[in-house]
């Protein structure tokens, strides 16, 4: 029954109170606001024990860390003494000297090569040829760059609809609990909105405060106590919950959950398309969902609540999961 920021206090709180040798974090910040954030960041910069931590959450990455793991290529390399930003710079110029001493060393091979095909079957010069061909196996090669690919979101668009889409009018929610006939506990109150096809809407709040209540009262999981809720009854919203992983099928591939949504006679090429422009190319649209990691879930989700369209999209905590380069290509949607 706790909000998802409630949830992650009560298993960081299971994992600190023991007082570990070694502190394992994955993703500690989701769903905690921004006091709660804060106040994790003090505590593990005084942590005396070994603590490692996944997180996509940058400030949170320079503030607590003095190394970082970096997992690429089927490697790991490990950057001592860096937070998150000395990280990238460090790559930064790591990558660019690679990729200067690849080139180089090509330019050099390239060179050799030449020699050795215009001399090896010269008498007077194939022993040369012969020496420079073990100084070739012999050379230790400079892989050349593999960089991240680059996710790009690729949202369908809806078609456009006059007036607003959504309208609060001295909206309140409270919840009862029987036998009581009056709300216990009033989350909001007097509560009036108007959403346009162009709004963007903030909605922030410490933990518990009713933020995702008011959505799914919105949405009409929940009757106002008071006031009136109007949607346009031309509109379609896209919904994506904190909890959204609860609403997928981990035993189906993410080609499968679309084609559950999408009409019949939709043509594959046209729901691998969709799935393509969240993400989820080539063979992650035919792996099952529960081998997937958060992220990849997340995308799972967002191809769901796109393929209708919708007019309104209801965000509960969308960068949950959400690594640094995927964040920065959602904001640019």
């Amino acid at each position: 029954s706790f909000s998802g920021g409630w949830r992650m206090r009560i298993a960081l709180a299971l994992a600190l109170f023991i007082q570990p040798d070694v502190l394992l974090l994955d993703e500690p910040t989701n769903h905690l606001d921004l006091h709660a954030v804060i106040w994790l960041e003090e505590y593990l910069i005084n942590w005396q024990n070994t603590l490692i931590v996944v997180s996509h959450a940058r400030e949170f990455l320079n503030e607590v860390c003095t190394d970082t793991l970096h997992l690429h290529d089927l490697k790991i390399v490990r950057y001592k003494n860096c937070n998150y930003d000395e990280f990238e710079q460090v790559r930064v110029t790591a990558l660019e000297n690679q990729e200067k001493a690849h080139a180089n060393q090509e330019k050099e091979r390239s060179r050799v090569q030449k020699f050795i095909d215009a001399n090896r079957s010269k008498a007077n010069s194939a022993s040369m040829a012969q020496s420079r061909i073990k100084a070739l196996e012999k050379m230790t090669l400079v892989s050349a760059v593999t960089k991240d690919s680059e996710l790009a979101f690729a949202f369908p668009k809806a078609e456009t609809i006059r007036g607003p889409l959504i309208q609060l009018i001295d909206v309140s929610f409270g919840y009862t609990v029987p036998p009581a006939k009056v709300p216990e506990r009033i989350l909001f109150s007097d509560v009036n909105l108007s959403i346009d096809a162009d709004s963007r809407v903030a909605l922030v709040g410490p933990n518990g405060i009713g933020k995702s209540t008011l959505i799914k009262t919105i949405l009409g999981d929940h009757e106002p106590t008071t006031g009136i809720i109007q949607l346009n009854n031309k509109l379609r919203v896209g919904r994506f919950s904190q909890h959204h992983m609860d609403q997928l099928d981990m035993q189906l591939t993410p080609l499968e959950m679309l084609k559950k949504v999408a009409d019949g006679n939709v043509p594959i090429s046209a729901l691998r398309s969709h799935l393509g422009g969240m993400g989820l190319s080539g063979g992650l649209a035919l792996q099952p969902i529960y081998t997937m990691s958060g992220g990849q879930k997340s995308r799972v989700s967002f191809a769901m609540i796109t393929w209708q369209k919708p007019h309104v999209m209801l965000l509960d905590e969308p960068t949950n999961h959400l690594d640094l380069e995927t964040v920065a290509a959602l904001i640019q949607v």
